[in-house]
């Protein structure tokens, strides 16, 4: 099984930290040539620096900016074979009936209309002629509900069946899939995960720990390399068996 990617070129949005930076890392070390995206050019610098890539700052849900990242993968990398749409936001913590609608509409212009959004440009600018890989980073919050992240998950729900309805539209030449962890240790969840509470949550799990960012990357190769030429439009859970604990 050849998990290489010798000779591609990958995007990957919010790839200065967290799940992002390690596919970015990981794609790199699997010999693709790689281009980060997030919103603040330091940390992307920084970062790019720290994993021997390229980087072009943009906020991952204005269309003025997908355009210019993916125009600058074009140029300098001389096309975008691999996208990984990982930018998210979460920056509503409560019921959703008492959401207010600029929360609302902040977590769907990253999460949903972001994803879409790099999707096109790239189909359009490069994948529709040369072939491609999209990779949505997407969550098991989308198959559930949650007291308090519900916004967070609706977004991701829809996320999922953007990748169902694109997988269908762009094949044979575009794959399309989304990658659905778990409670993973990084920044943006760390308000799930600080303290005792991950400890709490990884002996749920049957394999008794959370999930790691080397995970998703892992994963994110998988896809993106030959061993899965065969796999469009799914969503494919990470999360140490946590769908499928028993209900006591």
């Amino acid at each position: 099984m050849d998990l290489r990617l010798d000779g591609k070129t990958a995007l990957v949005t919010g790839g200065s930290r967290g799940i992002g930076k390690a596919i970015a890392k990981a794609f790199v070390e699997s010999g693709a040539e790689v281009m980060i995206s997030s919103r603040k050019a330091e940390t992307c610098e920084e970062t790019a620096n720290e994993i021997d890539c390229i980087w072009e700052a943009g906020h991952a849900g204005r269309p003025d900016d997908a355009e210019r990242v993916v125009n600058a993968c074009i140029e300098r990398l001389g096309g975008v074979d691999i996208l990984v749409n990982n930018a998210g936001t979460g920056p509503y913590n409560g019921p959703t009936i008492d959401v207010d609608l600029g929360r609302w509409n902040k977590t769907f212009e990253v999460n949903l209309t972001g994803p879409l959004i790099f999707s096109q440009l790239c189909w359009n600018g490069y994948m529709k002629e040369h072939g491609g890989n999209i990779i949505n980073i997407s969550s098991v919050g989308g198959f559930g509900t949650h007291p308090h992240i519900g916004v967070y998950d609706i977004s991701k729900a829809a996320l999922i069946h953007l990748t169902k309805q694109l997988g269908a539209e762009l094949g044979p030449k575009v794959r399309v899939n989304a990658l659905c962890p778990g409670l993973v240790k990084t920044d943006l969840s760390r308000f799930l995960w600080e303290g005792d509470k991950g400890d709490e949550v990884a002996q749920m799990y049957p394999l008794k720990r959370l999930g790691e960012v080397e995970d998703l990357a892992a994963a994110a190769c998988w896809l993106a390399a030959d061993s899965g030429q065969w796999i469009t439009g799914q969503a494919i859970v990470l999360d140490g068996g946590g769908m499928v604990k028993f209900n006591e």
